[in-house]
């Protein structure tokens, strides 16, 4: 799996129809399908770039007034898939980065560039449960390449509004790592 796409609608209702539309137009595999905080759904799919274009490209027009955000990203970091499912052992925490986003589909993109922009290991993707909606995404380096990996991540989500916050901590206490994963 190269690519992955989402959409995000405001209702659950729609959601279900959305998150149908986008499996019956290509050959994608679904990676998480289930409604979010504030009562918004989110449909995640993978597959070549093509397949998940088309998916989305299906999920959109389906949301039709529903929509609250959509992505697609080719080649995808290959981290973002286990941060997602929260498959990641981080046995030592360096600098700790943090991005917030209103937007699920907007923080995947984030998490995506910041693995992208430095030599950061991805430790999470929190989507939406228990967050009000909202997203978050974690990752460890280096001083230096944690701070270019979320002045990245938090550029892509700055543009469409929807940054909540960014935090570099440089020597976070070991305690840290057994709350965040």
């Amino acid at each position: 799996m190269k690519s992955i796409g989402g959409v995000e609608v405001s209702s659950i209702a729609k959601g279900l129809e959305v998150a149908d539309a986008m499996l019956k137009t290509s050959s994608v595999t679904l990676l998480l399908s289930r409604s979010i905080c504030s009562g918004k759904y989110i449909a995640l799919i993978a597959g070549d770039v093509g397949s998940v274009k088309a998916s989305v490209e299906a999920g959109i027009s389906k949301a039709a007034h529903s929509i609250v955000d959509s992505f697609v990203i080719p080649n995808i970091h290959p981290d973002v898939f286990p941060a997602i499912s929260q498959s990641i052992e981080v046995s030592k925490l360096e600098a700790l980065g943090i991005i917030e986003a209103f937007s699920i589909s907007a923080l995947i993109e984030a998490a995506d560039a910041a693995a992208k922009a430095a030599t950061v290991k991805l430790m999470e993707i929190r989507l939406a449960m228990a967050l009000g909606g909202k997203a978050f995404v974690t990752f460890t380096g280096s001083i230096a390449a944690t701070q270019i990996a979320a002045d990245a991540g938090a550029a892509i989500v700055g543009k469409r509004g929807l940054l909540v916050e960014k935090i570099v901590i440089a020597k976070p206490r070991e305690e840290l790592l057994r709350e965040l994963l």
